[in-house]
Protein backbone atom coordinates (compact mmCIF):
# COMPACT_ATOMS: atom_id res chain seq x y z
CA UNK A 1 0.00 0.00 0.00
CA UNK A 2 1.09 3.58 -0.96
CA UNK A 3 0.93 6.66 1.58
CA UNK A 4 -1.26 8.37 -0.39
CA UNK A 5 -3.59 5.80 0.36
CA UNK A 6 -3.80 7.27 3.51
CA UNK A 7 -3.92 10.89 2.95
CA UNK A 8 -7.82 11.29 3.48
CA UNK A 9 -8.02 10.13 6.84
CA UNK A 10 -4.23 10.87 8.23
CA UNK A 11 -2.52 14.26 8.23
CA UNK A 12 0.92 13.71 6.46
CA UNK A 13 3.33 14.84 9.72
CA UNK A 14 1.25 11.72 11.41
CA UNK A 15 1.31 8.92 8.71
CA UNK A 16 2.72 5.63 10.17
CA UNK A 17 5.99 4.36 8.34
CA UNK A 18 4.19 1.99 5.49
CA UNK A 19 6.17 -1.80 5.39
CA UNK A 20 4.76 -3.28 1.84
CA UNK A 21 5.35 -7.19 1.65
CA UNK A 22 5.58 -9.04 -1.65
CA UNK A 23 5.39 -12.73 -1.66
CA UNK A 24 4.69 -14.73 -5.00
CA UNK A 25 1.28 -16.36 -4.43
CA UNK A 26 2.43 -19.62 -5.03
CA UNK A 27 4.84 -19.15 -2.01
CA UNK A 28 2.10 -17.10 -0.21
CA UNK A 29 0.20 -20.38 -0.22
CA UNK A 30 3.27 -22.68 1.31
CA UNK A 31 3.16 -20.15 4.05
CA UNK A 32 -0.19 -20.03 4.85
CA UNK A 33 0.14 -24.15 4.70
CA UNK A 34 1.38 -24.35 7.73
CA UNK A 35 1.81 -21.57 10.25
CA UNK A 36 4.32 -23.36 12.62
CA UNK A 37 7.35 -23.68 9.75
CA UNK A 38 10.27 -21.88 10.56
CA UNK A 39 12.18 -22.22 7.08
CA UNK A 40 11.80 -18.24 5.90
CA UNK A 41 9.63 -17.75 2.64
CA UNK A 42 11.47 -15.50 -0.09
CA UNK A 43 9.81 -12.45 -0.57
CA UNK A 44 10.38 -8.95 -1.07
CA UNK A 45 9.99 -5.96 1.21
CA UNK A 46 9.47 -2.03 -0.26
CA UNK A 47 10.05 0.74 2.22
CA UNK A 48 9.85 4.18 0.71
CA UNK A 49 10.08 2.56 -2.72
CA UNK A 50 13.80 0.81 -1.90
CA UNK A 51 13.18 -2.73 -2.47
CA UNK A 52 14.89 -5.41 -0.01
CA UNK A 53 15.25 -8.73 -0.27
CA UNK A 54 13.81 -10.97 2.46
CA UNK A 55 12.71 -14.22 4.26
CA UNK A 56 9.67 -14.47 5.90
CA UNK A 57 7.72 -16.34 8.59
CA UNK A 58 5.32 -16.22 11.14
CA UNK A 59 5.98 -15.72 14.73
CA UNK A 60 5.12 -16.39 18.28
CA UNK A 61 2.61 -19.26 19.71
CA UNK A 62 -0.84 -18.62 20.44
CA UNK A 63 -0.58 -16.02 17.89
CA UNK A 64 -0.17 -18.01 14.88
CA UNK A 65 -3.66 -19.24 15.57
CA UNK A 66 -4.90 -15.63 15.27
CA UNK A 67 -6.46 -14.34 11.72
CA UNK A 68 -4.37 -11.57 12.40
CA UNK A 69 -1.13 -13.27 12.21
CA UNK A 70 2.42 -11.94 13.67
CA UNK A 71 6.04 -12.12 11.44
CA UNK A 72 9.52 -12.11 11.62
CA UNK A 73 11.27 -10.47 9.02
CA UNK A 74 14.76 -12.04 7.68
CA UNK A 75 17.18 -9.85 5.99
CA UNK A 76 19.38 -13.04 5.93
CA UNK A 77 22.17 -10.36 6.76
CA UNK A 78 23.16 -7.00 8.44
CA UNK A 79 20.91 -4.21 7.03
CA UNK A 80 22.01 -0.32 8.10
CA UNK A 81 18.79 0.81 7.30
CA UNK A 82 16.72 -1.26 9.79
CA UNK A 83 19.63 -1.79 12.39
CA UNK A 84 19.57 -5.29 12.13
CA UNK A 85 19.52 -9.05 10.76
CA UNK A 86 15.98 -9.24 11.28
CA UNK A 87 12.65 -7.37 12.54
CA UNK A 88 10.09 -8.94 14.36
CA UNK A 89 5.91 -7.56 13.23
CA UNK A 90 3.76 -8.11 15.99
CA UNK A 91 0.27 -7.97 15.14
CA UNK A 92 -1.31 -7.07 18.62
CA UNK A 93 -4.27 -8.73 18.28
CA UNK A 94 -5.80 -9.36 21.19
CA UNK A 95 -4.64 -5.70 22.32
CA UNK A 96 -8.03 -3.68 21.94
CA UNK A 97 -6.03 -0.59 22.36
CA UNK A 98 -2.60 -1.67 20.48
CA UNK A 99 -0.30 0.22 22.47
CA UNK A 100 0.18 -1.82 25.53
CA UNK A 101 3.71 -3.30 24.10
CA UNK A 102 4.98 -0.11 23.42
CA UNK A 103 3.73 1.45 26.33
CA UNK A 104 5.37 -1.12 28.49
CA UNK A 105 8.65 -1.15 26.66
CA UNK A 106 9.05 2.70 26.96
CA UNK A 107 8.29 2.55 30.78
CA UNK A 108 10.95 0.21 31.51
CA UNK A 109 13.12 2.39 29.77
CA UNK A 110 11.36 5.15 32.13
CA UNK A 111 12.31 3.17 35.44
CA UNK A 112 16.04 2.58 34.22
CA UNK A 113 15.36 -0.82 32.21
CA UNK A 114 16.51 -2.10 28.89
CA UNK A 115 13.83 -3.48 26.63
CA UNK A 116 13.69 -3.36 23.00
CA UNK A 117 13.01 -0.90 20.20
CA UNK A 118 9.57 -0.88 18.74
CA UNK A 119 7.47 1.84 16.90
CA UNK A 120 4.03 1.46 15.04
CA UNK A 121 3.87 0.95 11.35
CA UNK A 122 1.21 0.11 8.92
CA UNK A 123 1.81 -3.46 6.86
CA UNK A 124 0.46 -4.44 3.63
CA UNK A 125 0.94 -7.45 1.34
CA UNK A 126 0.96 -7.48 -2.21
CA UNK A 127 -1.05 -4.64 -2.24
CA UNK A 128 -3.62 -5.67 0.34
CA UNK A 129 -3.52 -3.88 3.51
CA UNK A 130 -2.95 -6.63 6.68
CA UNK A 131 -3.34 -3.36 9.31
CA UNK A 132 -1.63 -1.66 12.13
CA UNK A 133 1.72 -3.99 13.66
CA UNK A 134 4.45 -3.17 16.15
CA UNK A 135 7.95 -3.01 14.50
CA UNK A 136 10.29 -4.62 17.64
CA UNK A 137 14.11 -5.02 18.03
CA UNK A 138 15.34 -8.22 17.89
CA UNK A 139 16.95 -9.32 21.32
CA UNK A 140 20.62 -10.57 20.04
CA UNK A 141 24.11 -10.05 19.36
CA UNK A 142 23.27 -6.60 17.69
CA UNK A 143 21.14 -5.42 20.23
CA UNK A 144 23.81 -5.50 23.13
CA UNK A 145 26.14 -3.63 20.61
CA UNK A 146 23.81 -0.73 20.47
CA UNK A 147 23.72 -0.63 24.03
CA UNK A 148 27.39 -1.17 24.59
CA UNK A 149 26.59 -4.30 26.30
CA UNK A 150 29.63 -7.43 27.05
CA UNK A 151 28.90 -9.91 24.60
CA UNK A 152 27.45 -12.62 26.29
CA UNK A 153 24.44 -15.71 25.93
CA UNK A 154 21.21 -15.00 25.25
CA UNK A 155 18.20 -17.42 25.62
CA UNK A 156 14.39 -16.86 24.98
CA UNK A 157 11.96 -17.80 27.52
CA UNK A 158 9.70 -19.56 24.70
CA UNK A 159 7.21 -21.17 27.32
CA UNK A 160 5.87 -21.74 30.32
CA UNK A 161 8.59 -24.05 31.69
CA UNK A 162 10.68 -21.09 32.05
CA UNK A 163 9.73 -21.11 35.03
CA UNK A 164 12.98 -21.10 37.14
CA UNK A 165 11.96 -24.06 39.11
CA UNK A 166 12.81 -27.81 38.58
CA UNK A 167 9.20 -28.89 37.75
CA UNK A 168 6.68 -27.73 34.76
CA UNK A 169 3.94 -25.05 36.19
CA UNK A 170 1.80 -28.55 36.36
CA UNK A 171 4.43 -29.67 39.33
CA UNK A 172 5.65 -32.88 37.08
CA UNK A 173 9.31 -33.09 36.74
CA UNK A 174 10.58 -30.97 33.38
CA UNK A 175 12.30 -33.37 30.77
CA UNK A 176 15.32 -30.95 31.21
CA UNK A 177 16.56 -27.85 33.45
CA UNK A 178 16.72 -26.01 29.95
CA UNK A 179 12.90 -26.93 28.87
CA UNK A 180 11.41 -23.47 28.16
CA UNK A 181 14.72 -22.03 26.63
CA UNK A 182 15.29 -21.20 23.04
CA UNK A 183 19.01 -20.15 22.95
CA UNK A 184 19.40 -17.20 20.42
CA UNK A 185 23.18 -16.36 21.44
CA UNK A 186 25.80 -18.44 22.59
CA UNK A 187 27.59 -21.99 22.92
CA UNK A 188 26.66 -25.36 23.94
CA UNK A 189 29.06 -24.14 27.49
CA UNK A 190 26.84 -21.62 27.92
CA UNK A 191 23.51 -24.11 28.00
CA UNK A 192 25.49 -25.63 30.73
CA UNK A 193 26.06 -22.01 32.80
CA UNK A 194 21.99 -21.95 32.70
CA UNK A 195 21.15 -25.38 33.74
CA UNK A 196 23.96 -24.65 36.76
CA UNK A 197 22.19 -21.76 37.58
CA UNK A 198 18.48 -22.87 37.63
CA UNK A 199 20.36 -26.00 39.53
CA UNK A 200 21.69 -23.44 42.20
CA UNK A 201 18.42 -21.28 42.38
CA UNK A 202 16.33 -24.58 43.60
CA UNK A 203 19.22 -26.07 45.91
CA UNK A 204 20.91 -23.43 47.53
CA UNK A 205 19.87 -23.57 51.44
CA UNK A 206 17.25 -20.91 52.64
CA UNK A 207 20.25 -19.19 55.03
CA UNK A 208 22.98 -19.16 52.61
CA UNK A 209 20.43 -18.12 49.45
CA UNK A 210 21.16 -13.88 49.96
CA UNK A 211 24.95 -14.19 49.82
CA UNK A 212 25.35 -16.67 47.35
CA UNK A 213 22.70 -16.09 44.98
CA UNK A 214 24.71 -12.42 43.88
CA UNK A 215 27.10 -14.91 42.34
CA UNK A 216 25.00 -16.01 39.72
CA UNK A 217 22.51 -13.07 39.07
CA UNK A 218 22.54 -8.98 38.82
CA UNK A 219 20.21 -8.90 41.77
CA UNK A 220 19.37 -5.57 41.94
CA UNK A 221 18.19 -5.49 38.07
CA UNK A 222 16.27 -8.49 38.36
CA UNK A 223 14.29 -6.49 41.23
CA UNK A 224 13.89 -3.75 38.55
CA UNK A 225 12.23 -5.84 36.11
CA UNK A 226 10.45 -7.46 38.92
CA UNK A 227 8.89 -3.49 39.34
CA UNK A 228 8.18 -3.62 35.77
CA UNK A 229 6.43 -6.33 35.57
CA UNK A 230 4.34 -5.73 38.74
CA UNK A 231 3.51 -2.47 37.93
CA UNK A 232 2.33 -3.23 34.41
CA UNK A 233 0.76 -6.57 35.89
CA UNK A 234 2.39 -9.05 33.06
CA UNK A 235 0.91 -12.83 34.63
CA UNK A 236 2.94 -14.59 32.07
CA UNK A 237 6.18 -12.61 32.56
CA UNK A 238 7.15 -14.79 35.31
CA UNK A 239 7.55 -17.96 33.55
CA UNK A 240 7.60 -16.96 29.42
CA UNK A 241 7.16 -13.46 29.01
CA UNK A 242 11.56 -12.65 28.91
CA UNK A 243 14.92 -13.35 27.42
CA UNK A 244 17.86 -14.29 30.10
CA UNK A 245 21.09 -12.03 28.50
CA UNK A 246 24.46 -13.64 31.02
CA UNK A 247 26.69 -10.33 30.88
CA UNK A 248 30.02 -11.21 29.33
CA UNK A 249 31.75 -8.88 31.67
CA UNK A 250 30.30 -9.86 35.35
CA UNK A 251 29.18 -13.29 34.67
CA UNK A 252 25.85 -12.50 35.98
CA UNK A 253 22.21 -13.12 34.74
CA UNK A 254 20.12 -10.20 33.64
CA UNK A 255 16.17 -9.99 32.25
CA UNK A 256 14.73 -8.41 29.63
CA UNK A 257 10.94 -7.76 28.63
CA UNK A 258 9.17 -9.24 26.08
CA UNK A 259 5.92 -9.55 24.95
CA UNK A 260 3.45 -7.48 26.79
CA UNK A 261 0.46 -6.65 25.27
CA UNK A 262 -1.22 -8.73 27.88
CA UNK A 263 -0.75 -5.95 30.42
CA UNK A 264 -2.10 -2.12 31.62
CA UNK A 265 -5.07 -3.70 32.91
CA UNK A 266 -6.06 -6.98 30.24
CA UNK A 267 -4.95 -10.24 29.90
CA UNK A 268 -3.76 -12.60 27.09
CA UNK A 269 -6.68 -13.00 25.29
CA UNK A 270 -7.67 -9.30 25.18
CA UNK A 271 -10.13 -9.55 28.35
CA UNK A 272 -10.20 -7.42 31.55
CA UNK A 273 -7.56 -8.76 34.76
CA UNK A 274 -8.59 -6.84 37.55
CA UNK A 275 -6.00 -4.50 38.98
CA UNK A 276 -5.35 -6.86 41.76
CA UNK A 277 -5.07 -9.99 39.63
CA UNK A 278 -1.27 -10.19 39.98
CA UNK A 279 0.34 -10.03 44.09
CA UNK A 280 2.91 -7.89 44.97
CA UNK A 281 5.55 -10.36 45.44
CA UNK A 282 4.66 -11.81 42.17
CA UNK A 283 5.20 -15.74 40.89
CA UNK A 284 8.42 -17.73 40.10
CA UNK A 285 10.82 -19.84 41.97
CA UNK A 286 13.56 -17.42 41.66
CA UNK A 287 11.25 -14.35 42.94
CA UNK A 288 9.98 -16.31 45.80
CA UNK A 289 13.60 -17.36 47.25
CA UNK A 290 14.64 -14.01 46.34
CA UNK A 291 11.87 -12.02 48.28
CA UNK A 292 12.48 -14.51 51.20
CA UNK A 293 15.80 -12.60 52.04
CA UNK A 294 14.78 -9.72 54.36
CA UNK A 295 17.33 -7.36 52.91
CA UNK A 296 16.35 -8.05 49.13
CA UNK A 297 12.67 -7.78 49.83
CA UNK A 298 13.85 -4.49 51.12
CA UNK A 299 15.97 -3.10 48.71
CA UNK A 300 12.33 -4.50 46.38
CA UNK A 301 10.24 -2.28 48.30
CA UNK A 302 12.53 1.01 48.20
CA UNK A 303 12.99 0.59 44.26
CA UNK A 304 9.00 -0.29 43.96
CA UNK A 305 8.07 2.81 46.43
CA UNK A 306 9.80 5.47 44.32
CA UNK A 307 8.40 3.91 41.09
CA UNK A 308 5.11 4.38 42.44
CA UNK A 309 5.75 7.90 43.40
CA UNK A 310 7.30 8.73 40.06
CA UNK A 311 7.38 7.02 36.84
CA UNK A 312 3.72 4.99 37.57
CA UNK A 313 1.16 7.29 37.97
CA UNK A 314 -1.58 8.51 35.63
CA UNK A 315 0.11 11.95 35.65
CA UNK A 316 3.05 10.61 34.71
CA UNK A 317 1.73 8.35 31.60
CA UNK A 318 -1.52 10.01 30.11
CA UNK A 319 0.31 12.48 27.95
CA UNK A 320 1.76 9.61 26.59
CA UNK A 321 -1.54 7.30 26.29
CA UNK A 322 -2.91 10.08 24.61
CA UNK A 323 -0.83 10.59 22.43
CA UNK A 324 0.14 6.82 21.45
CA UNK A 325 -4.13 6.52 20.85
CA UNK A 326 -4.10 9.66 18.70
CA UNK A 327 -1.27 8.70 16.46
CA UNK A 328 -2.94 5.14 15.70
CA UNK A 329 -6.86 6.47 15.35
CA UNK A 330 -6.78 7.57 12.09
CA UNK A 331 -5.52 4.05 10.87
CA UNK A 332 -8.36 1.70 12.39
CA UNK A 333 -10.61 2.35 9.36
CA UNK A 334 -8.23 0.58 7.29
CA UNK A 335 -7.26 -2.13 9.50
CA UNK A 336 -9.36 -5.27 8.03
CA UNK A 337 -8.97 -6.67 11.59
CA UNK A 338 -9.51 -3.81 13.69
CA UNK A 339 -11.73 -1.50 12.05
CA UNK A 340 -15.02 -2.97 13.49
CA UNK A 341 -13.87 -2.25 16.97
CA UNK A 342 -13.05 1.52 16.98
CA UNK A 343 -15.57 2.16 19.68
CA UNK A 344 -13.59 -0.30 22.26
CA UNK A 345 -10.45 1.22 20.93
CA UNK A 346 -11.94 4.44 22.32
CA UNK A 347 -12.42 3.71 25.51
CA UNK A 348 -8.84 2.27 25.73
CA UNK A 349 -7.02 5.10 26.86
CA UNK A 350 -9.69 5.76 30.10
CA UNK A 351 -9.39 1.74 30.91
CA UNK A 352 -5.35 1.78 30.94
CA UNK A 353 -5.84 5.03 32.90
CA UNK A 354 -8.30 4.05 35.42
CA UNK A 355 -5.82 0.88 36.00
CA UNK A 356 -2.93 2.66 36.61
CA UNK A 357 -4.82 4.67 39.27
CA UNK A 358 -5.64 1.66 41.06
CA UNK A 359 -2.81 -0.70 40.40
CA UNK A 360 -0.91 1.98 42.15
CA UNK A 361 -3.71 2.63 44.75
CA UNK A 362 -3.33 -1.63 45.60
CA UNK A 363 0.32 -1.39 45.16
CA UNK A 364 0.86 1.14 48.13
CA UNK A 365 -2.06 -0.20 50.30
CA UNK A 366 0.66 -3.73 50.04
CA UNK A 367 4.13 -2.60 50.70
CA UNK A 368 3.21 -3.53 53.99
CA UNK A 369 3.96 -7.43 52.67
CA UNK A 370 7.10 -6.75 52.40
CA UNK A 371 8.19 -6.16 55.53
Amino acid sequence: MQNDVMQNDVMQNDVLPTLSIFIEPKLLKVLKSNVWNEEPIASKLVVDNIPYKIGITYRGDLTRKFRKKSYRIDFGEYNEIFEGRELHLNAEYCDPSLIRNKLSFDFFKDIGGISPECKHIFVAINGSPMGIYLQLESVDDLFLHKRKLPYGPIFYASNHHANFSLLTPKHKPKPSLLSGYERKLGNDEDNLDLEMFICKVNTIPRGDFGKEIIRYMDVKKYLLWLCGVICTQNYDAFTHNYTLYRNGETGLYEMIPWDYDATWGRDCNGGIMEYDYVPIKGYNTLTARLLDVKEIRQQYRLLLEEILETSFTTAALESRITNLHKQLRPYLSVDPYKKKSIDMFDNEPDLILRFISDRNSYLWSHLKDLT
